[in-house]
């Protein structure tokens, strides 16, 4: 196999001639990036486009272009009957609601956090300050330990440079404005808000929100996005528990059977997920896995390229499960060890 070192400008490479082929999990991670790239976009552009939002100045729910109201005011004022208003009530909040949160639930008791790994646009930004981060300290968040290894599983050394953390701090806070801005064109008239933006004649109450979500935002991004997304979104918390109480739905999975083969690895799948995860352990200390395969991805590039392979690329050590090979790692607890099909790790 061979092993070069180049150097390009201050980034240095190491060349392995089995890592030349792109690799399963590699295309998903060019797959995931479209998704997030189009939701993040999606995520801005809804308000503008009026395909939802939550107008306080009109005091209803603005959907695909047109008016979502429960019919409560026209009630009130007598324009509806009582018949007519619970009928508006169930068409038009709780069928919706409850279709909402059926589809969201079947996909999280299925794949778990699949939202959060693929299309949730805060997850992006956890991702995208960790990768600056670990270029600018070596670290995915100041609160890791230890730093992570300055060579990547696709063969790649690319040091440490603390002349980078300025544009740690810069991402952050820019993200956190655009969020804020995003949150209030949400609120209130996109075209009031940029307009007032552009011309810099904020309001009072514009003024304040922004500047206080963007502080806390900032804050979060920097020190605590890692914690919110684990303990402190509603949206990922539940998906964790509906996805723990289905023993086969989809997980990382560990191929035991040849955890030798992990000897010669700098636990590359541990350095690579963003949510600082242990994806060989079992399912329960996974609870706020992002099925991001990032993990996968790692110790695919680690399997090809490895010392001692040849340039042959094996099957993953990792990979996703789900069915009844999914209980070697939701089950496996407390000294149970199930009974899985011998497959599961073939591919």
């Amino acid at each position: 196999m061979d092993c070069r070192v180049k150097n390009q400008g201050n980034t240095q490479f190491v060349q392995f001639d089995a890592l030349n082929r792109d690799g399963h999990y590699s295309h998903v991670q060019r797959k995931r990036r479209l998704y997030q790239v189009g939701f993040f976009v999606l995520f801005i552009l809804a308000p503008v486009f009026d395909i939802f939002r939550i107008d306080l100045t009109l005091g209803h729910l603005i959907l695909f272009g047109q008016d979502w109201t429960l019919g409560l005011a026209a009630w009130q004022s007598g324009e509806l009957s009582t018949a007519q208003a619970t009928w508006n009530l169930i068409w038009r909040g709780l069928i919706p609601l409850a279709l909402i949160v059926t589809v969201f639930a079947y996909t999280s008791w299925k794949y778990g956090r699949l939202y959060c790994g693929w299309l949730c646009p805060h997850f992006s930004v956890v991702e995208t300050i960790n990768n600056l981060m670990r270029r600018a300290s070596g670290k995915f968040s100041i609160w890791d330990k230890t730093r992570s290894d300055e060579l990547r599983p696709d063969g790649r050394y690319i040091p440490t440079r603390r002349n980078l953390w300025p544009l740690v701090w810069l991402a952050a806070i820019g993200f956190a404005f655009l969020w804020a801005v995003v949150f209030l064109t949400y609120l209130l008239p996109p075209a009031q808000v940029y307009s007032h933006l552009v011309s810099f004649e904020l309001t009072r109450n514009e003024t304040i929100f922004l500047s206080a979500a963007t502080i806390v935002l900032s804050i979060e991004f920097l020190f605590a996005r890692h914690l919110f997304c684990r303990f402190a979104c509603a949206v990922g918390v539940f998906q964790s528990f509906v996805w723990m109480a289905n023993k086969k739905a989809m997980v990382v999975g560990f191929d035991r059977s040849r955890a030798a083969d992990c000897r010669t690895c700098n636990a590359a799948c541990e350095q690579a997920c963003p949510m600082r995860l242990k994806p060989r352990d079992i399912k329960r200390h996974m609870f706020t896995c992002t099925e991001c395969a990032q993990c996968l991805e790692a110790c695919e590039q680690v399997q090809a390229g490895g010392p001692g392979n040849s340039g042959k690329i094996q099957t993953p050590l990792l990979q996703w499960i789900q069915d009844e090979c999914a209980k070697d790692t939701s089950e496996r607890d407390f000294g149970i060890k199930p009974n899985v099909p011998g497959d599961c790790y073939r591919r």
